[in-house]
């Protein structure tokens, strides 16, 4: 379709916006790369993962957005299980065992946020 170039945010619930910005930026990696006022005392804020790509805008939650769901989120990285023990390490709930990696399924394991959202991390081949 014309016009459409790229996926550009994710909205991602979060109970605490000021919770979920310090762990996607401290545990994850992530960069703040929005953090706006705007209505009646409410923030639009968005972390971006360090190499680029789409963002994740920390909302609070909404109607069909409710915390503790899969979110449908698929980060990639050079290196599932390293990263896997870096979180782990960093205090973060992440699966006790990678899955896939057998040729057919990319190696992988599913973390979750302080607030329940679970997202995937993908390794994938260059």
């Amino acid at each position: 379709m014309a016009g459409i170039n790229s996926v550009g945010r994710v909205m991602i619930p979060v109970s605490d916006q000021d919770q979920a910005i310090a762990f996607y930026t401290e545990k994850l990696g992530f960069k703040l790369t929005a953090d706006t006022p705007f209505g009646e005392g409410e923030r639009w804020v968005e972390v971006t993962p360090a190499g680029g790509g789409a963002a994740l805008a920390l909302v609070p939650p909404r109607g069909e957005t409710q915390t503790g769901r899969m979110t449908g989120v698929a980060l990639d990285t050079d290196d599932a299980t390293a990263v896997q023990a870096e979180l782990k390490g960093k205090g973060v709930d992440v699966d006790a065992e990678t899955m896939g990696g057998d040729g057919t399924v990319p190696l992988l394991f599913f973390m979750r946020d302080p607030d329940g959202n679970s997202l995937m991390v993908v390794q994938m081949s260059l």
